[in-house]
C-alpha cells in the first residue's frame, strides 16, 4: 500500500450494483480486513458468521436494517453495529442507499 492510501475518503471509494450489493477492499492484510458494502435500497448481505473473527459494521450513509445475533435493528449513518466471532450477522435489507465501512479481524481468506 502507498502513503496517499493510507488516508482514504469514504464516499468517494463508494460504487454501487444496481444487481446485487458491491463489496470494495480499502485494507486487506493476514490479520485485517477493512472494506465498504454498498446497497441499493432492498439490497441484502445474507446472515452468515465468522469463526474466529471479529467484525464491526459502520454505517457511513444511508439507513439499513442489521441482523445479529437473530435481533434485527434499524442503523443509520454514524452507528456502529457489533459481531463477535461466530454470532450469525448480515444486513436484512438496505432502506435507503447506503455505504457500510466493515472490518474483519483477522481477516478472511482471498475472495
Amino acid at each position: 500500500m502507498h502513503a496517499q492510501e493510507w488516508v482514504q475518503h469514504l464516499p468517494a471509494r463508494a460504487a454501487f450494483d444496481a444487481a446485487k450489493m458491491a463489496k470494495i477492499d480499502c485494507f486487506r492484510s493476514e490479520r485485517l480486513l477493512v472494506g465498504l458494502n454498498c446497497l441499493e435500497p432492498g439490497q441484502a448481505q445474507p446472515v452468515h458468521a465468522h469463526a474466529g473473527a471479529d467484525k464491526f459494521y459502520f454505517v457511513v450513509s444511508g439507513k439499513a436494517r442489521f441482523v445479529v445475533g437473530g435481533k434485527a435493528s434499524e442503523a443509520s449513518a454514524g452507528d456502529l453495529i457489533l459481531a463477535p466471532s461466530g454470532v450469525p450477522h448480515g444486513v436484512e435489507t438496505a432502506l435507503e442507499r447506503t455505504v457500510v465501512l466493515v472490518g474483519i479481524a483477522p481477516a478472511p481468506g482471498p475472495r
